[in-house]
């Protein structure tokens, strides 16, 4: 029963094996296939997979155990290691930024807001204006986010201004502005101690390449690359992170690009714009047409005599 009868050339019929195994691993390979093709994004699924995901990261990282001696030991730590490298300068540069009231204050704003915003609105961009790359892009996005939960869970860190022993400034406590969710009113509602890796970095560090990447405007471009660099200085002069928490966050970031090309086999950047209508399934294999065999009503010999 798992044969398939053929006409030769000769008009003989043949019968050739056609295993129900080797038709379920086709199945198998078709369907992988089409989840590593690149298709049209659901506008109401993506909404309901980014405010899943969000809350979801959320839970998990207000979920992680403070550990808060262990947060502190290991802030003492990354600061030793700054000294010795020569790069601890997070304390200067808070103490510059802090006596610049205007500059702090929307520094306080930016960190408590551009991390959600720019962030949702390259989704949005991607989304409405290259939906070829915008799984394979977002993929990036949620796979740095994912690896990060896994840092904050193995390494408790507390953040600059936290620190026993220091003189750094916690800016948003001194200027009462709203945002940060580890200080003032809302610190309750958040873990404290998650500061390694920065995913105001990681995040930033992607809206950038993205923008920069895919942008046909040249000040649009610029300012892609602009927007992480100056994410990095309002992280350390608001005293919310080290500099090595920015190594951490752009690490993540670098394992979700290379989740990203081992999945669709190419740089999100480099895949196609668009997408089909249909989305992203491969098309249907086209069968080769067989002559018929001699022996069927209507077919003539090649002297143009009809069989009986």
């Amino acid at each position: 029963m798992g044969d398939t009868t053929v006409t030769t050339l000769e008009g003989r019929e043949e019968a050739v094996p056609h295993s129900v195994a080797d038709t379920a691993d086709g199945t198998r390979r078709g369907y992988l296939h089409r989840l590593r093709t690149p298709g049209r994004p659901r506008l109401w699924f993506e909404i309901l997979l980014i405010a899943v995901s969000y809350w979801t990261y959320s839970l998990i990282r207000n979920a992680v155990p403070e550990q808060k001696a262990e947060a502190l030991r290991n802030a003492d730590r990354i600061w030793e290691l700054e000294r010795q490298l020569g790069i601890a300068v997070e304390e200067s540069v808070n103490h510059a930024v802090n006596s610049v009231t205007w500059l702090i204050v929307g520094m306080n704003y930016y960190y408590a807001t551009l991390h959600f915003v720019v962030t949702l609105g390259v989704l949005v961009w991607l989304y409405r204006s290259h939906p070829g790359r915008y799984a394979a892009t977002r993929l990036v996005l949620f796979t740095t986010t994912g690896i990060a939960l896994v840092g904050y869970y193995l390494y408790p860190l507390a953040p600059p201004r936290l620190m026993n022993g220091q003189d750094f400034v916690d800016t948003v406590m001194v200027h009462q502005t709203w945002g940060s969710m580890a200080s003032g009113d809302l610190k309750n509602m958040s873990n404290q101690y998650a500061a390694m890796p920065s995913m105001h970095i990681g995040w930033s560090v992607w809206c950038g390449l993205t923008i920069f990447a895919l942008a046909a405007v040249p000040w649009v471009r610029v300012l892609g690359l602009v927007y992480p660099a100056a994410t990095l200085v309002v992280i350390v002069a608001t005293a919310n992170h080290f500099w090595l928490d920015a190594v951490g966050g752009v690490l993540c970031l670098a394992f979700g690009y290379g989740v990203a090309l081992l999945w669709y086999g190419s740089r999100p950047h480099a895949l196609p714009r668009q997408v089909p209508d249909g989305g992203g399934s491969p098309p249907a294999p086209v069968r080769p047409r067989l002559p018929r065999s001699r022996t069927e009503p209507g077919r003539t010999d090649p002297a143009g005599r009809t069989p009986p």
